[in-house]
């Protein structure tokens, strides 16, 4: 009998999968049928699917369906299962086809089989996991940031940055900033630090002290997950893009590399324009949503760096391990980072637009400028100047923006504008097969 393994990432509908394919395989049951969120189609998950598809079959599936149930509204998939040696008719969202794939697709292109790329390895991360209440209020900051210097005779800027989640990106900000004593510092260095390690000291330790992993309980005036490699990347760059984590459009934005990104970002350390055109690009996001997941509540997709950026093909010449002095002068990257520009340009100029905003410098240098609304009525109107509400109404002016930019990117790429997403699937996923087999993997 067959031993079926659950990755420990997995939700736990995914041990009835196991199981339910354990009795198939075993004799007690000869077909199976189960509903779980949509997320069983991609990470963790789907390699339960996939162990499914090695030894028997999915025959019948609904990939993406609403589930009501007491006021409670997710959506959710519909599997069913057999042995490899079963024979009929398949049947994915009510329609006959030739195969189910482990993604609950049917096309040819098996996205499952995709591959991670060397070329696009150690350039992105999930950003900074604080792992207690180390972010406080902008105005709190901007107090500890004018008091005298500590008895090392440092500011407290050392250890104060100003800090962002996701809805920080895809909404307004909400000027947090954070404590952040790294991951080097010893306590007593620390304590030097003498407000801030106060008031860590008071609100942080009496909860991390209790933390089952020892190392978070022992160092409790550190980050639980620092991303020390994102940090040491990051002494290279002016700014870095990043991404929400889940997001119902798939957004990238410049942050100033010292503002730490929170963990539910995630964060390309790139400063050129001709990496952020690329993944804003249409090109990008099919291939986003055909490798990556989604969160089961609300149905919004999911970008991670292993799945959706270290299998992406960039364009030949434009992969993330040369750096971007390298093909600046190219006529494809010129256009490229043009339009990335251009777009870019414009979708700032929406969210804070120069009439109805002011920059103010913060209270020490080093950081950059505050921007604040100038008067009340400008606050009412910036509060609805999001990124999530700009692409709800995606005025002309940003299709045309984001329709100069894929056709420079398809251009990069050797290909025709108006492929369909299925089209552009079809040739990201031999690219991707093609670059594995050179590598070895």
């Amino acid at each position: 009998m067959t031993t079926w393994r659950v990755p420990a990432e997995a939700d736990l509908v995914c041990y009835w999968f196991s199981k339910a394919r354990e009795a198939i395989d075993a004799g007690r049951t000869e077909r199976a049928g189960l509903v779980s969120t949509n997320s069983i189609r991609g990470g963790a998950n789907r390699e339960v699917l996939e162990d499914i598809e090695e030894t028997g079959r999915i025959f019948n599936a609904w990939s993406d369906e609403p589930w009501v149930v007491e006021g409670a509204a997710v959506r959710v998939s519909l599997v069913c299962f057999d042995a490899e040696d079963e024979v009929g008719d398949l049947s994915l969202d009510g329609k006959a086809v030739a195969q189910i794939n482990p993604d609950l697709t049917s096309g040819a292109t098996d996205l499952t089989k995709v591959a991670r790329l060397k070329e696009n390895a150690g350039v992105a991360f999930m950003g900074d996991t604080k792992g207690g209440a180390f972010d406080i209020s902008g105005d709190l900051a901007r107090h500890w940031l004018q008091l005298p210097t500590n008895p090392n005779g440092r500011s407290n800027a050392d250890v104060l940055r100003p800090w962002v989640n996701g809805m920080d990106v895809t909404r307004r900000s909400a000027g947090k900033w954070i404590i952040d004593f790294g991951w080097t510092m010893s306590e007593e260095e620390a304590a030097l630090y003498e407000t801030p390690f106060a008031y860590a000291l008071s609100l942080i330790k009496p909860v991390r002290a209790t933390n089952k992993r020892e190392a978070y309980a022992r160092n409790w005036w550190r980050h639980v997950e620092p991303r020390p490699g994102l940090m040491a990347r990051s002494t290279q760059l002016s700014r870095w893009l990043v991404t929400p984590e889940v997001s119902r459009y798939r957004v990238f934005r410049w942050l100033d590399r010292k503002i730490l990104p929170d963990h539910k970002l995630q964060v390309i350390a790139r400063d050129d324009d001709i990496t952020f055109g690329i993944l804003a690009s249409h090109v990008h996001y099919c291939w986003s949503l055909g490798v990556g997941s989604w969160h089961g509540v609300g149905n919004d997709p999911r970008y991670t760096i292993s799945t959706c950026f270290e299998t992406y093909p960039f364009p030949d010449g434009f992969t993330p391990n040369i750096p971007a002095v390298d093909y600046a002068g190219d006529p494809r990257a010129k256009a490229i980072a043009a339009a990335a520009v251009r777009l870019n340009e414009l979708r700032e100029n929406w969210l804070n637009p120069p009439d109805l905003v002011r920059r103010v410098p913060e209270v020490v240098a080093g950081y950059s400028d505050r921007i604040l609304p100038v008067d009340d009525k400008a606050a009412v109107v910036l509060k609805k100047r999001t990124l999530t509400n700009l692409y709800n109404e995606r005025p002309t002016w940003l299709a045309n923006a984001h329709r100069d930019l894929d056709a420079s990117v398809a251009a990069a790429y050797g290909w025709p504008a108006d492929l369909t997403d299925d089209q552009i699937l079809e040739r990201l996923f031999k690219l991707n097969q093609e670059r594995a087999a050179k590598q070895g993997g």
